[in-house]
C-alpha cells in the first residue's frame, strides 16, 4: 500500500496499458541514474538499455566509450544538462567556443546554461565548410582560464563537415579545455564515430550526446550522453534535478530487442547504400538541370544540390522549390538561400541556414538517414524532378 506522494497511481487504465504499468518513470530526486527500490522493473529496464546502447556505440566504431547514460530529453536538453554540469566543474568559465552550424538548439544550449558563445566561422574548402583550427587555437589562447569548453560537431547538413574532432581535442588537452560534442545522428555513420573514438585517444573528449528518435527509429523524446570516463558520465547523470518519464527508455529498449544487433547493424549498412544511391540519382537529375551534387566526401549523411538563380523562371523564389516538394509529401528538404540573418538569444548569425557568410551558391539539401529506403529515394527524386520541371528555365 503506498503512502507516500507518488505511488505510481493512474487514472486511465488505457495509459496504464500504453506504459505498460511502468509508472514510476527513471530515476531518484538527487540521479536520474540512480534506482528506485519500488520501481525495480523500471530500474532494470533502464540498466539493461544503457548496456545494449554501450554496445551500440563501442561496436558503431567508438570503441573507447566507457559509460553512457540515456536521458528523457532530447538532444538540445542534454547538451544543456552537459553544460550545466561542465559549468559546476569549473564555476570561474563561461565562454564556449563554437565552429559555427546551423541548427537552432547549438546556438540556445549555451546560453541558456549561461554561456558566452564565441562563432568561429568554417573555412571553404573546395565545395565543403571545414572547422578552422587555427581560429579555435586564436581563442583559446585569448580565453584562457574562462573557455568552459569547445563544442564541435559531427553529424550536419552538407556542405558543413564534420568538425576536425582530433585536431580539435588535441588543442583541448593542450589548453586545458573541455570538449563537449554534439554527435546528434552520428551513431549511424562509421566516420563519425571513427572520428570521436581517434580523437579521444589522441586528445580530449569530455562527453558526447546523441538523439535517440535519428539514430534508433523511436519518436522524439531521448538522448544518449556517453563519454569516456565513468566519473564524467556520473556527473551528467546527478546534474539532472528529479526523475523523468522511463517512455523514451522503453520504446529504445523495445526496439533494440525487436531489431537484435545484427538487426540495427544491418539497418546501418543499408544505410550507406541508399546514400550512395541518392547521391547517384541527384548526380543525374543535376547534369539535366544544370547544376550539379557540391563535392563533400566527408559528409556522408548528407548532401546538397546546388540552386543556380538565373536557371529559373523570373520572379521565382528559391525557397518555392522546398515548398512544392512539402506540398507533395516529402519532408526534410531545405532549401538555403545563402541570404537574410536570425538572431537566437543574443547571437545573430548572418546568412542563416548556410553555416557560413557568402557561400557561393544557393543550395538545397537531403539526407540520407536511417530507415530510408530505396523506393523512398526514387520518389524524392521523381518529385524532385517534376518539381524542377515547373520552375527551371533550362
Amino acid at each position: 500500500v503506498g503512502a507516500g506522494e507518488r505511488e505510481g497511481r493512474v487514472y486511465s487504465e488505457l495509459v496504464r496499458q500504453r506504459n505498460y504499468f511502468l509508472s514510476h518513470g527513471m530515476g531518484r530526486s538527487g540521479d536520474i541514474a540512480a534506482n528506485q527500490p519500488k520501481a525495480a522493473g523500471s530500474a532494470l529496464m533502464c540498466r539493461i538499455t544503457e548496456g545494449l546502447v554501450l554496445d551500440v556505440l563501442r561496436s558503431a566504431g567508438c570503441n573507447n566509450t566507457k559509460s553512457c547514460l540515456v536521458l528523457p530529453v532530447a538532444t538540445g536538453m542534454a547538451l544543456l544538462t552537459s553544460l550545466l554540469y561542465l559549468r559546476q566543474c569549473n564555476p570561474g568559465a563561461s565562454v564556449v567556443i563554437w565552429p559555427r552550424i546551423d541548427q537552432g538548439t547549438c546556438v540556445k544550449a549555451p546560453q541558456t546554461a549561461g554561456c558566452q558563445l564565441v562563432v568561429v566561422e568554417p573555412v571553404l574548402e573546395g565545395d565543403s565548410l571545414v572547422t578552422n583550427v587555427e581560429r579555435v587555437e586564436e581563442l583559446l589562447r585569448h580565453h584562457g582560464d574562462e573557455v568552459l569548453c569547445v563544442l564541435t560537431t559531427t553529424s550536419c547538413f552538407a556542405p558543413r563537415t564534420p568538425d576536425k574532432l582530433v585536431q580539435i581535442a588535441e588543442l583541448c588537452k593542450r589548453y586545458n579545455s573541455a570538449h563537449l560534442v554534439n554527435n546528434a545522428y552520428g551513431i549511424q555513420c562509421s566516420r563519425c564515430m571513427g572520428l570521436l573514438n581517434n580523437a579521444s585517444l589522441s586528445g580530449r573528449v569530455d562527453l558526447y550526446v546523441q538523439s535517440l528518435d535519428k539514430n534508433f527509429l523511436v519518436p522524439v523524446g531521448g538522448s544518449v550522453v556517453a563519454g569516456f570516463s565513468q566519473d564524467i558520465v556520473s556527473g551528467v547523470s546527478q546534474t539532472y534535478p528529479g526523475r523523468g518519464s522511463s517512455s523514451p527508455v522503453l520504446d529504445l529498449f523495445v526496439t533494440l530487442l525487436s531489431l537484435g544487433k545484427e538487426g540495427f547493424f544491418q539497418l546501418l549498412a543499408r544505410r550507406k547504400q541508399v546514400y550512395e544511391r541518392l547521391k547517384e540519382k541527384l548526380q543525374g537529375l543535376a547534369s539535366a538541370y544544370k547544376e550539379r551534387v557540391l563535392e563533400t566526401p566527408n559528409n556522408q549523411i548528407s548532401l546538397a544540390f546546388t540552386l543556380t538563380p538565373s536557371n529559373y523562371k523570373e520572379g521565382c523564389k528559391l525557397t518555392e522549390i522546398g515548398s512544392k516538394l512539402f506540398t507533395r509529401n516529402v519532408t526534410g528538404a531545405r532549401v538555403v538561400t545563402c541570404s537574410g540573418s536570425k538572431t537566437v538569444g543574443k547571437v545573430t548569425l548572418e546568412d542563416w541556414g548556410a553555416h557560413s557568410v557568402n557561400y557561393p551558391s544557393p543550395y538545397i539539401t537531403f539526407a540520407a538517414a536511417v530507415g530510408m529506403t530505396d523506393s523512398d529515394v526514387d520518389k524524392v527524386v521523381e518529385k524532385f524532378g517534376q518539381v524542377l520541371a515547373k520552375m527551371s528555365v533550362v
